[in-house]
Protein backbone atom coordinates (compact mmCIF):
# COMPACT_ATOMS: atom_id res chain seq x y z
CA UNK A 1 0.00 0.00 0.00
CA UNK A 2 1.42 3.37 -0.94
CA UNK A 3 2.34 5.95 1.70
CA UNK A 4 -0.83 7.98 1.38
CA UNK A 5 -2.79 4.90 2.43
CA UNK A 6 -1.08 4.46 5.78
CA UNK A 7 -3.68 5.20 8.44
CA UNK A 8 -2.82 5.80 12.08
CA UNK A 9 -5.92 4.21 13.61
CA UNK A 10 -7.46 0.83 12.89
CA UNK A 11 -10.96 2.22 12.44
CA UNK A 12 -9.79 4.58 9.72
CA UNK A 13 -7.74 1.89 7.99
CA UNK A 14 -10.68 -0.53 8.02
CA UNK A 15 -12.83 2.02 6.21
CA UNK A 16 -10.33 3.41 3.70
CA UNK A 17 -7.45 0.99 3.05
CA UNK A 18 -7.86 -0.75 -0.28
CA UNK A 19 -11.03 1.21 -0.98
CA UNK A 20 -9.58 4.20 -2.85
CA UNK A 21 -12.07 5.39 -5.52
CA UNK A 22 -9.19 6.28 -7.83
CA UNK A 23 -8.53 2.56 -8.33
CA UNK A 24 -11.66 2.27 -10.45
CA UNK A 25 -12.48 4.01 -13.71
CA UNK A 26 -15.86 5.02 -12.26
CA UNK A 27 -14.31 6.42 -9.06
CA UNK A 28 -16.88 4.42 -7.10
CA UNK A 29 -16.73 5.02 -3.34
CA UNK A 30 -17.44 1.33 -2.62
CA UNK A 31 -15.24 -1.25 -4.39
CA UNK A 32 -17.27 -2.93 -7.13
CA UNK A 33 -17.93 -6.66 -7.09
CA UNK A 34 -15.88 -8.14 -9.90
CA UNK A 35 -17.47 -11.47 -10.86
CA UNK A 36 -15.21 -12.12 -13.85
CA UNK A 37 -13.32 -15.40 -13.76
CA UNK A 38 -11.05 -14.49 -16.67
CA UNK A 39 -9.58 -11.26 -18.05
CA UNK A 40 -8.84 -10.07 -21.59
CA UNK A 41 -5.20 -10.06 -22.66
CA UNK A 42 -3.87 -7.47 -25.15
CA UNK A 43 -1.63 -10.14 -26.64
CA UNK A 44 -1.04 -13.82 -25.80
CA UNK A 45 0.54 -14.33 -22.38
CA UNK A 46 0.50 -10.62 -21.46
CA UNK A 47 -1.99 -9.04 -19.06
CA UNK A 48 -2.97 -5.40 -18.86
CA UNK A 49 -3.63 -5.10 -15.12
CA UNK A 50 -1.95 -8.28 -13.92
CA UNK A 51 -5.19 -10.23 -13.82
CA UNK A 52 -5.26 -13.47 -15.78
CA UNK A 53 -7.59 -15.93 -14.05
CA UNK A 54 -9.54 -15.29 -10.85
CA UNK A 55 -7.88 -18.12 -8.93
CA UNK A 56 -4.68 -16.07 -9.09
CA UNK A 57 -6.26 -12.72 -8.32
CA UNK A 58 -9.52 -10.81 -8.32
CA UNK A 59 -9.97 -7.02 -7.91
CA UNK A 60 -12.58 -7.38 -5.14
CA UNK A 61 -10.53 -9.97 -3.27
CA UNK A 62 -7.34 -7.96 -3.59
CA UNK A 63 -9.03 -4.87 -2.16
CA UNK A 64 -10.01 -6.90 0.90
CA UNK A 65 -6.49 -8.28 1.29
CA UNK A 66 -5.12 -4.75 1.17
CA UNK A 67 -7.54 -3.71 3.90
CA UNK A 68 -6.54 -6.65 6.09
CA UNK A 69 -2.85 -5.83 5.69
CA UNK A 70 -3.51 -2.34 7.03
CA UNK A 71 -5.88 -3.41 9.82
CA UNK A 72 -3.62 -6.20 11.11
CA UNK A 73 -0.37 -4.28 10.61
CA UNK A 74 0.93 -6.73 8.06
CA UNK A 75 3.30 -5.71 5.30
CA UNK A 76 1.54 -2.97 3.42
CA UNK A 77 1.40 -3.26 -0.32
CA UNK A 78 -1.05 -3.20 -3.16
CA UNK A 79 -1.80 -6.84 -4.00
CA UNK A 80 -0.57 -8.14 -7.34
CA UNK A 81 -2.38 -11.16 -8.84
CA UNK A 82 -0.44 -14.41 -9.04
CA UNK A 83 0.56 -15.28 -12.60
CA UNK A 84 2.58 -18.27 -13.78
CA UNK A 85 5.60 -17.31 -15.93
CA UNK A 86 5.75 -18.38 -19.58
CA UNK A 87 8.04 -17.75 -22.53
CA UNK A 88 6.01 -14.75 -23.60
CA UNK A 89 5.91 -12.90 -20.29
CA UNK A 90 8.99 -14.35 -18.59
CA UNK A 91 11.08 -11.18 -18.40
CA UNK A 92 8.08 -9.11 -17.43
CA UNK A 93 7.01 -11.75 -14.91
CA UNK A 94 10.37 -11.80 -13.17
CA UNK A 95 10.30 -8.03 -12.83
CA UNK A 96 6.76 -8.10 -11.49
CA UNK A 97 7.61 -11.01 -9.19
CA UNK A 98 10.26 -8.96 -7.39
CA UNK A 99 7.75 -6.14 -7.00
CA UNK A 100 5.01 -8.52 -5.88
CA UNK A 101 6.94 -10.22 -3.10
CA UNK A 102 7.51 -6.85 -1.46
CA UNK A 103 3.82 -6.16 -1.33
CA UNK A 104 1.20 -8.91 -1.20
CA UNK A 105 1.70 -10.73 2.10
CA UNK A 106 -1.96 -11.05 3.11
CA UNK A 107 -4.20 -13.78 1.73
CA UNK A 108 -7.87 -14.54 2.29
CA UNK A 109 -9.07 -18.12 2.02
CA UNK A 110 -12.31 -19.94 1.21
CA UNK A 111 -12.65 -20.84 4.91
CA UNK A 112 -10.63 -20.69 8.10
CA UNK A 113 -9.70 -24.36 7.83
CA UNK A 114 -8.70 -23.85 4.18
CA UNK A 115 -6.14 -21.34 5.45
CA UNK A 116 -5.03 -23.75 8.17
CA UNK A 117 -4.60 -26.52 5.61
CA UNK A 118 -2.54 -24.21 3.39
CA UNK A 119 -0.16 -23.46 6.27
CA UNK A 120 0.10 -27.19 6.96
CA UNK A 121 1.09 -27.68 3.31
CA UNK A 122 4.25 -25.67 4.00
CA UNK A 123 5.48 -28.78 5.82
CA UNK A 124 6.93 -32.05 4.58
CA UNK A 125 6.75 -35.67 5.82
CA UNK A 126 8.57 -36.18 9.15
CA UNK A 127 8.18 -32.51 10.08
CA UNK A 128 6.83 -31.84 13.56
CA UNK A 129 4.15 -29.42 14.76
CA UNK A 130 4.01 -28.11 18.32
CA UNK A 131 0.50 -26.90 19.12
CA UNK A 132 -1.25 -25.62 22.21
CA UNK A 133 -3.32 -28.27 24.00
CA UNK A 134 -6.54 -26.24 24.19
CA UNK A 135 -7.21 -25.81 20.50
CA UNK A 136 -10.22 -25.27 18.26
CA UNK A 137 -11.70 -28.68 17.48
CA UNK A 138 -11.41 -28.23 13.71
CA UNK A 139 -7.70 -27.41 13.93
CA UNK A 140 -7.13 -30.33 16.27
CA UNK A 141 -8.94 -32.67 13.86
CA UNK A 142 -7.03 -31.37 10.84
CA UNK A 143 -3.65 -31.83 12.52
CA UNK A 144 -4.48 -35.34 13.70
CA UNK A 145 -6.54 -36.82 10.89
CA UNK A 146 -4.99 -35.08 7.87
CA UNK A 147 -1.53 -34.22 9.13
CA UNK A 148 -0.60 -37.59 10.59
CA UNK A 149 -1.37 -39.64 7.43
CA UNK A 150 1.01 -37.30 5.59
CA UNK A 151 3.74 -38.05 8.13
CA UNK A 152 3.38 -34.73 9.98
CA UNK A 153 3.16 -35.44 13.71
CA UNK A 154 1.77 -33.05 16.32
CA UNK A 155 2.22 -32.70 20.06
CA UNK A 156 -0.40 -30.73 22.00
CA UNK A 157 1.20 -28.95 24.97
CA UNK A 158 0.05 -26.32 27.45
CA UNK A 159 1.48 -22.81 27.06
CA UNK A 160 0.81 -21.86 30.68
CA UNK A 161 4.56 -22.18 31.20
CA UNK A 162 6.25 -20.87 28.02
CA UNK A 163 9.56 -22.48 29.00
CA UNK A 164 7.99 -25.95 29.27
CA UNK A 165 6.12 -25.38 26.04
CA UNK A 166 9.29 -24.46 24.12
CA UNK A 167 11.09 -27.40 25.72
CA UNK A 168 8.67 -29.71 23.88
CA UNK A 169 10.19 -28.65 20.55
CA UNK A 170 12.09 -31.27 18.57
CA UNK A 171 14.86 -30.92 16.00
CA UNK A 172 12.15 -31.52 13.39
CA UNK A 173 9.72 -28.90 14.74
CA UNK A 174 8.95 -26.61 11.82
CA UNK A 175 5.64 -25.09 12.93
CA UNK A 176 4.28 -23.77 16.23
CA UNK A 177 0.55 -23.06 16.40
CA UNK A 178 -1.39 -21.59 19.29
CA UNK A 179 -4.48 -19.56 20.04
CA UNK A 180 -4.83 -16.83 22.62
CA UNK A 181 -7.30 -16.73 24.17
CA UNK A 182 -7.98 -20.40 23.50
CA UNK A 183 -11.16 -22.08 22.37
CA UNK A 184 -13.10 -22.84 24.54
CA UNK A 185 -11.21 -22.45 27.85
CA UNK A 186 -9.96 -18.91 27.14
CA UNK A 187 -6.42 -19.61 28.32
CA UNK A 188 -4.10 -16.68 27.68
CA UNK A 189 -0.64 -17.21 26.21
CA UNK A 190 2.23 -14.74 26.51
CA UNK A 191 2.84 -14.33 22.78
CA UNK A 192 6.18 -12.55 22.98
CA UNK A 193 7.58 -14.96 25.56
CA UNK A 194 6.67 -18.01 23.46
CA UNK A 195 7.94 -16.46 20.23
CA UNK A 196 11.26 -15.49 21.81
CA UNK A 197 11.81 -18.96 23.26
CA UNK A 198 10.86 -20.72 20.02
CA UNK A 199 13.09 -18.51 17.89
CA UNK A 200 15.95 -19.00 20.33
CA UNK A 201 15.75 -22.74 19.67
CA UNK A 202 15.06 -22.50 15.94
CA UNK A 203 14.95 -19.12 14.22
CA UNK A 204 13.40 -20.69 11.11
CA UNK A 205 10.47 -22.29 12.93
CA UNK A 206 7.22 -20.65 11.80
CA UNK A 207 5.06 -19.32 14.64
CA UNK A 208 1.34 -18.97 13.92
CA UNK A 209 -1.02 -17.20 16.31
CA UNK A 210 -4.73 -17.80 15.85
CA UNK A 211 -6.24 -14.41 16.68
CA UNK A 212 -9.86 -15.35 15.97
CA UNK A 213 -11.14 -14.63 19.48
CA UNK A 214 -9.64 -11.13 19.66
CA UNK A 215 -9.21 -9.70 16.15
CA UNK A 216 -6.55 -7.12 15.41
CA UNK A 217 -8.66 -4.49 17.16
CA UNK A 218 -7.65 -5.86 20.57
CA UNK A 219 -4.48 -7.86 19.81
CA UNK A 220 -1.77 -7.75 17.13
CA UNK A 221 0.34 -10.92 17.10
CA UNK A 222 2.64 -9.69 14.31
CA UNK A 223 3.74 -6.79 16.51
CA UNK A 224 4.68 -9.34 19.19
CA UNK A 225 6.91 -11.37 16.87
CA UNK A 226 4.59 -13.95 15.32
CA UNK A 227 5.32 -14.96 11.72
CA UNK A 228 1.67 -15.42 10.76
CA UNK A 229 -1.51 -14.01 12.21
CA UNK A 230 -4.31 -16.40 11.36
CA UNK A 231 -8.02 -15.80 11.90
CA UNK A 232 -11.36 -17.22 10.95
CA UNK A 233 -12.84 -14.21 9.15
CA UNK A 234 -16.25 -15.85 9.58
CA UNK A 235 -16.20 -14.63 13.17
CA UNK A 236 -15.44 -11.07 14.35
CA UNK A 237 -13.91 -9.69 11.17
CA UNK A 238 -17.06 -10.29 9.16
CA UNK A 239 -19.33 -10.23 12.18
CA UNK A 240 -22.67 -11.16 10.62
CA UNK A 241 -22.77 -14.99 10.39
CA UNK A 242 -23.16 -14.91 6.62
CA UNK A 243 -19.67 -15.56 5.19
CA UNK A 244 -17.23 -18.45 5.47
CA UNK A 245 -13.62 -17.22 5.13
CA UNK A 246 -10.13 -17.29 6.64
CA UNK A 247 -7.14 -14.95 6.50
CA UNK A 248 -3.36 -15.17 6.94
CA UNK A 249 -1.38 -11.98 7.47
CA UNK A 250 2.41 -12.00 7.24
CA UNK A 251 5.39 -9.68 7.01
CA UNK A 252 7.84 -12.18 5.52
CA UNK A 253 7.96 -11.99 1.73
CA UNK A 254 9.34 -15.47 1.08
CA UNK A 255 6.86 -17.20 3.37
CA UNK A 256 3.98 -15.23 1.88
CA UNK A 257 5.06 -16.17 -1.64
CA UNK A 258 5.01 -19.86 -0.72
CA UNK A 259 1.48 -19.53 0.64
CA UNK A 260 0.39 -17.62 -2.44
CA UNK A 261 1.62 -20.41 -4.67
CA UNK A 262 -0.23 -22.97 -2.55
CA UNK A 263 -3.39 -20.92 -2.92
CA UNK A 264 -2.93 -20.60 -6.68
CA UNK A 265 -2.13 -24.29 -7.11
CA UNK A 266 -4.80 -25.67 -4.77
CA UNK A 267 -7.46 -23.05 -5.44
CA UNK A 268 -8.88 -22.40 -1.95
CA UNK A 269 -10.00 -18.86 -2.79
CA UNK A 270 -13.15 -17.08 -1.59
CA UNK A 271 -15.68 -15.73 -4.08
CA UNK A 272 -15.90 -12.02 -4.90
CA UNK A 273 -19.33 -11.56 -3.32
CA UNK A 274 -18.07 -13.00 -0.03
CA UNK A 275 -15.09 -10.63 -0.22
CA UNK A 276 -17.46 -7.72 -0.75
CA UNK A 277 -19.48 -8.69 2.35
CA UNK A 278 -16.36 -9.00 4.52
CA UNK A 279 -15.07 -5.69 3.18
CA UNK A 280 -18.29 -4.12 4.37
CA UNK A 281 -18.24 -5.92 7.72
CA UNK A 282 -14.64 -4.91 8.36
CA UNK A 283 -15.60 -1.24 8.27
CA UNK A 284 -17.55 -1.58 11.52
CA UNK A 285 -15.09 -3.86 13.32
CA UNK A 286 -13.91 -1.19 15.76
CA UNK A 287 -17.47 -0.20 16.68
CA UNK A 288 -18.67 -3.76 17.11
CA UNK A 289 -15.68 -4.94 19.16
CA UNK A 290 -16.17 -2.19 21.71
CA UNK A 291 -19.78 -3.25 22.29
CA UNK A 292 -18.90 -6.95 22.32
CA UNK A 293 -16.33 -6.31 25.05
CA UNK A 294 -18.60 -4.04 27.11
CA UNK A 295 -21.43 -6.57 27.05
CA UNK A 296 -19.15 -9.54 27.74
CA UNK A 297 -17.66 -7.92 30.84
CA UNK A 298 -21.13 -7.22 32.22
CA UNK A 299 -22.19 -10.80 31.47
CA UNK A 300 -19.05 -12.22 33.13
CA UNK A 301 -19.54 -10.07 36.23
CA UNK A 302 -23.18 -11.12 36.45
CA UNK A 303 -22.39 -14.83 36.11
CA UNK A 304 -19.63 -14.59 38.70
CA UNK A 305 -22.25 -13.63 41.30
CA UNK A 306 -24.85 -16.24 40.36
CA UNK A 307 -25.52 -19.18 42.66
CA UNK A 308 -25.96 -21.58 39.71
CA UNK A 309 -22.52 -20.80 38.31
CA UNK A 310 -19.49 -22.72 39.48
CA UNK A 311 -16.76 -20.70 37.72
CA UNK A 312 -16.52 -17.89 35.16
CA UNK A 313 -13.62 -17.77 32.71
CA UNK A 314 -13.08 -14.38 31.07
CA UNK A 315 -9.66 -12.73 30.57
CA UNK A 316 -11.17 -9.34 31.41
CA UNK A 317 -11.84 -10.42 35.00
CA UNK A 318 -9.09 -10.07 37.62
CA UNK A 319 -9.95 -13.64 38.65
CA UNK A 320 -8.60 -14.99 35.36
CA UNK A 321 -5.07 -16.43 35.76
CA UNK A 322 -3.94 -14.76 32.54
CA UNK A 323 -5.49 -11.37 33.27
CA UNK A 324 -2.20 -9.52 33.71
CA UNK A 325 -0.71 -11.02 30.54
CA UNK A 326 -3.84 -10.09 28.62
CA UNK A 327 -3.68 -6.52 29.87
CA UNK A 328 -0.05 -6.31 28.78
CA UNK A 329 -0.45 -7.61 25.25
CA UNK A 330 -4.04 -6.59 24.44
CA UNK A 331 -5.84 -3.28 24.27
CA UNK A 332 -9.13 -4.79 25.44
CA UNK A 333 -11.16 -7.99 25.66
CA UNK A 334 -13.57 -9.60 23.25
CA UNK A 335 -17.07 -11.01 23.60
CA UNK A 336 -16.17 -14.62 24.49
CA UNK A 337 -17.19 -15.85 27.94
CA UNK A 338 -16.95 -19.42 29.21
CA UNK A 339 -18.48 -20.67 32.46
CA UNK A 340 -19.20 -23.85 34.40
CA UNK A 341 -22.81 -24.38 35.43
CA UNK A 342 -23.68 -26.28 38.61
CA UNK A 343 -25.04 -29.66 37.64
CA UNK A 344 -24.43 -32.13 34.85
CA UNK A 345 -25.17 -32.37 31.14
CA UNK A 346 -28.91 -32.20 31.87
CA UNK A 347 -28.46 -28.83 33.57
CA UNK A 348 -26.47 -27.60 30.58
CA UNK A 349 -29.13 -28.78 28.14
CA UNK A 350 -31.98 -27.17 30.09
CA UNK A 351 -30.11 -23.89 30.32
CA UNK A 352 -29.33 -23.83 26.60
CA UNK A 353 -32.86 -24.80 25.55
CA UNK A 354 -34.36 -22.13 27.81
CA UNK A 355 -32.43 -19.27 26.21
CA UNK A 356 -34.53 -16.86 24.15
CA UNK A 357 -32.18 -14.02 23.12
CA UNK A 358 -29.03 -16.11 22.94
CA UNK A 359 -29.20 -18.61 20.08
CA UNK A 360 -28.10 -22.22 20.62
CA UNK A 361 -25.63 -22.55 17.74
CA UNK A 362 -21.98 -23.10 16.91
CA UNK A 363 -19.67 -20.31 15.71
CA UNK A 364 -19.05 -16.97 17.37
CA UNK A 365 -18.14 -13.32 16.88
CA UNK A 366 -21.33 -12.13 15.18
CA UNK A 367 -23.68 -9.34 16.16
CA UNK A 368 -26.14 -11.84 17.63
CA UNK A 369 -25.37 -13.66 20.88
CA UNK A 370 -24.72 -17.41 20.64
CA UNK A 371 -24.38 -20.19 23.22
CA UNK A 372 -23.11 -23.75 22.94
CA UNK A 373 -21.96 -26.88 24.76
CA UNK A 374 -18.40 -27.50 23.44
CA UNK A 375 -18.07 -31.16 24.54
CA UNK A 376 -20.98 -32.14 22.29
CA UNK A 377 -20.75 -29.43 19.65
CA UNK A 378 -17.57 -27.58 18.56
CA UNK A 379 -15.10 -29.89 20.33
CA UNK A 380 -16.82 -33.27 19.96
CA UNK A 381 -14.10 -34.37 17.52
CA UNK A 382 -11.35 -33.83 20.11
CA UNK A 383 -10.31 -37.21 21.57
CA UNK A 384 -12.21 -37.94 24.82
CA UNK A 385 -9.06 -38.32 26.91
CA UNK A 386 -7.79 -34.95 25.70
CA UNK A 387 -11.10 -33.26 26.51
CA UNK A 388 -11.06 -34.86 29.95
CA UNK A 389 -7.57 -33.63 30.74
CA UNK A 390 -8.37 -30.13 29.53
CA UNK A 391 -11.67 -29.92 31.38
CA UNK A 392 -13.98 -29.65 28.37
CA UNK A 393 -16.78 -31.37 30.26
CA UNK A 394 -20.57 -31.48 30.36
CA UNK A 395 -20.83 -28.44 32.61
CA UNK A 396 -18.67 -26.16 30.43
CA UNK A 397 -20.70 -23.62 28.43
CA UNK A 398 -19.38 -21.12 25.90
CA UNK A 399 -21.05 -17.79 25.19
CA UNK A 400 -20.39 -15.50 22.27
CA UNK A 401 -21.81 -12.26 23.61
CA UNK A 402 -23.28 -10.11 20.86
CA UNK A 403 -24.13 -6.43 20.64
CA UNK A 404 -27.77 -6.54 21.75
CA UNK A 405 -28.92 -4.38 24.67
CA UNK A 406 -27.18 -5.64 27.80
CA UNK A 407 -30.37 -5.70 29.90
CA UNK A 408 -32.00 -8.14 27.47
CA UNK A 409 -28.94 -10.40 27.56
CA UNK A 410 -28.76 -10.45 31.37
CA UNK A 411 -32.49 -11.09 31.70
CA UNK A 412 -32.21 -13.98 29.26
CA UNK A 413 -29.34 -15.57 31.17
CA UNK A 414 -31.20 -15.08 34.43
CA UNK A 415 -34.37 -16.87 33.31
CA UNK A 416 -32.39 -19.72 31.70
CA UNK A 417 -30.32 -20.26 34.85
CA UNK A 418 -33.53 -20.27 36.92
CA UNK A 419 -34.93 -22.95 34.63
CA UNK A 420 -31.84 -25.09 35.20
CA UNK A 421 -32.03 -24.50 38.96
CA UNK A 422 -35.69 -25.46 39.08
CA UNK A 423 -34.94 -28.68 37.26
CA UNK A 424 -32.21 -29.49 39.77
CA UNK A 425 -34.69 -28.96 42.60
CA UNK A 426 -37.61 -30.85 41.01
CA UNK A 427 -35.51 -33.94 40.27
CA UNK A 428 -34.22 -34.00 43.81
CA UNK A 429 -30.64 -34.26 42.63
CA UNK A 430 -28.22 -32.39 44.83
CA UNK A 431 -25.50 -30.37 43.18
CA UNK A 432 -22.99 -31.95 45.50
CA UNK A 433 -23.95 -35.44 44.32
CA UNK A 434 -23.90 -34.46 40.66
CA UNK A 435 -20.46 -32.95 40.99
CA UNK A 436 -18.88 -35.82 42.89
CA UNK A 437 -16.75 -36.73 39.89
CA UNK A 438 -13.30 -35.18 39.66
CA UNK A 439 -12.38 -34.36 36.07
CA UNK A 440 -8.61 -34.13 36.49
CA UNK A 441 -6.10 -32.19 38.50
CA UNK A 442 -5.04 -30.49 35.29
CA UNK A 443 -8.17 -28.33 35.39
CA UNK A 444 -7.35 -26.98 38.82
CA UNK A 445 -3.72 -26.40 37.84
CA UNK A 446 -4.61 -24.30 34.82
CA UNK A 447 -7.84 -22.54 35.71
CA UNK A 448 -8.55 -22.63 39.45
CA UNK A 449 -7.35 -19.41 41.06
CA UNK A 450 -8.49 -17.39 44.05
CA UNK A 451 -10.41 -14.22 43.40
CA UNK A 452 -8.93 -10.95 44.66
CA UNK A 453 -10.45 -9.80 47.94
CA UNK A 454 -11.94 -6.72 46.28
CA UNK A 455 -14.08 -8.94 44.07
CA UNK A 456 -17.47 -9.56 45.67
CA UNK A 457 -17.80 -13.04 44.26
CA UNK A 458 -17.76 -16.57 45.59
CA UNK A 459 -14.82 -18.72 44.60
CA UNK A 460 -15.88 -22.06 43.12
CA UNK A 461 -13.68 -25.07 42.35
CA UNK A 462 -13.60 -26.27 38.76
CA UNK A 463 -14.68 -29.80 39.52
CA UNK A 464 -17.65 -30.96 37.55
CA UNK A 465 -19.36 -33.91 35.94
CA UNK A 466 -17.71 -36.31 33.58
CA UNK A 467 -17.92 -36.22 29.82
CA UNK A 468 -21.12 -36.94 27.98
CA UNK A 469 -21.12 -39.66 25.35
CA UNK A 470 -23.96 -37.97 23.48
CA UNK A 471 -22.39 -36.53 20.35
CA UNK A 472 -22.85 -36.97 16.61
CA UNK A 473 -21.31 -40.19 15.28
CA UNK A 474 -19.50 -38.18 12.60
CA UNK A 475 -17.56 -36.37 15.34
CA UNK A 476 -16.56 -39.32 17.46
CA UNK A 477 -12.90 -40.14 17.62
CA UNK A 478 -11.77 -42.22 14.62
CA UNK A 479 -9.84 -45.49 14.92
CA UNK A 480 -6.13 -45.51 14.33
CA UNK A 481 -4.70 -43.64 17.30
CA UNK A 482 -4.01 -40.01 18.10
CA UNK A 483 -1.14 -37.59 18.44
CA UNK A 484 0.45 -37.56 21.85
CA UNK A 485 -0.95 -35.22 24.47
CA UNK A 486 1.48 -33.56 26.83
CA UNK A 487 0.40 -31.26 29.61
CA UNK A 488 3.06 -28.76 30.59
Amino acid sequence: MSDQHHHVHLGTAAIHAGQEPEKWSSWAVCPPISLATTFKQPEPGVTKAGYEYSRGGNPTRNSLEEAFAAVCNGKHGRPIPFQEPNDRNKSKHLKTQRHRTNERTTLVWASGLAGTQAVLQLLRPNDHVLAIDDLYGGTNRLLRRLGEPMGIMTDFVSTVDPVKFAAAMKPTTKLVWFETPTNPLLQVTDIKAVVDLVKEKNKDCVVVVDNTFMSAYFQRPLDLGADIEFASVTKYYNGHSDVLMGVTILKNDELAERLRFIQFAAGAVPGPFDCYLVNRGLKTLHVRMERHAQNALRVAQYLEQHSMVRKVIYPGLPSHPGHEIAKRQCSGFSGMVTFRIKGDVNSSRIFLKALKVFTLAESLGAVESLAELPCIMTHASVPPEQRAQLGITDDLLRLSVGIEHIDDLLNDLDQALKAAAEENTSTGSSVEHRNAHVVTAAIDNTLDVKLPSKMESLHMHTKGPTLSSSRPASRRAPPGGYSSLTLG
